[in-house]
């Protein structure tokens, strides 16, 4: 585990998320499909959480026909499972992961009001949460941590 707050340097520009994005899921064995690029591009497209009904509707739009949105659900999961997006449970949303080539556990700061979600990485408290579970008998394997609230903004 690294440090007790770890914040990245550069988050990935908008132009080239999707490259890193599309590099993580190569590495990973996976294909950079027509649809997966758009996917990823209306998801991307998006500055807060979103559902996956939101990303339906945004490829169809761009594509000038309709997804079907259990497509749309099947490529989030992918993204999801090789760190391209995260899926924020409490919302039941995704969100594109602007560091996709950094894993870490999610910590998401999620304001009750905008419905904007703020990515922390913390090693320590999500190491704690992985020790704790395994304390048990346990096996995490992929611990999600939400906080919900009020974001600086609508304070």
């Amino acid at each position: 585990m690294g440090t007790a707050m770890h914040t990245h340097g550069q988050h990935h520009s908008r132009d080239d998320l999707a490259t890193a994005a599309q590099g993580r899921l190569l590495a990973a064995g996976e294909q950079w499909t027509p649809l997966r690029a758009q996917v990823f591009a209306a998801l991307a497209g998006f500055d807060r959480p979103v559902s996956a009904y939101d990303v339906t509707d945004a490829v169809s739009a761009a594509a000038g026909r309709r997804i079907a949105a259990n497509s749309v659900y099947r490529i989030l999961d992918l993204f999801v499972a090789n760190n391209v997006a995260a899926r924020v449970e409490s919302a039941n949303a995704f969100i594109a992961n602007v560091h996709p080539d950094c894993p870490h556990d999610c910590i998401f700061l999620v304001c009750d009001r905008c419905g904007g979600a703020t990515h922390v990485d913390d090693d320590r408290i999500t190491g704690d949460v992985r020790a704790a579970a395994a304390a048990t008998g346990f096996r995490p394997v992929r611990p999600v941590i939400e906080v919900r609230g009020i974001c600086a903004d609508c304070d």
